[in-house]
């Protein structure tokens, strides 16, 4: 189970809606393990995907070479993002939980792509934004067999989860 409050799940709706019709992404940072964690900070990042990012990834599946490369389709964090949120967790005896991005226009599902970019010890929240709206949120996390798994959200009121 990972632990959120509505005014982070409202945040990650709202990078969502101001990043569309592009994927926007973030860290998630909190405390916990063993399949209960709680985030205690949403720290947004900046889509750095771009064609050149493509080239660094083996390209797989039937897609067309135009939706590999755009942020529509995809996102990465850039390595000094993820530093300094990871710098920031351990000051604070957190850790990076995971990773939250949306899927415009997409159901809150991992992709293969996701699947298989995915690291276990993660959670994957996903926000589903349609037509520039953010509607569904579902979390997720690979299991033994490299297979999504997904979590439960326990959504709080408060600031903090």
């Amino acid at each position: 189970m990972l632990g959120i409050s509505g005014v982070q799940l409202g945040e990650i709706g709202g990078h969502g809606e101001k990043t569309y019709p592009w994927e926007c992404c973030g860290l998630l940072l909190g405390t916990g393990d063993g399949g209960q964690a709680r985030v205690l900070q949403v720290w947004p990042a900046a889509n750095a995907w771009d064609a050149s990012t493509a080239e660094m990834f083996e390209r797989g599946g039937d897609e067309p070479i135009r939706d590999w490369q755009t942020q529509e389709r995809r996102y990465t964090i850039a390595p000094e993002v993820m530093l300094a949120a990871q710098k920031t967790a351990r000051d604070r005896h957190w850790r990076i939980l995971g990773i939250y991005h949306s899927h415009p226009n997409h159901e809150a599902v991992p992709s293969e792509c996701d699947r298989q970019w995915a690291w276990p010890e993660y959670y994957y929240l996903i926000v589903s934004v349609a037509e520039g709206v953010a509607r569904e949120s579902r979390c997720w996390q690979l299991d033994e067999q490299g297979q999504f798994q997904e979590v439960p959200l326990s959504v709080e009121s408060g600031e903090n989860a």
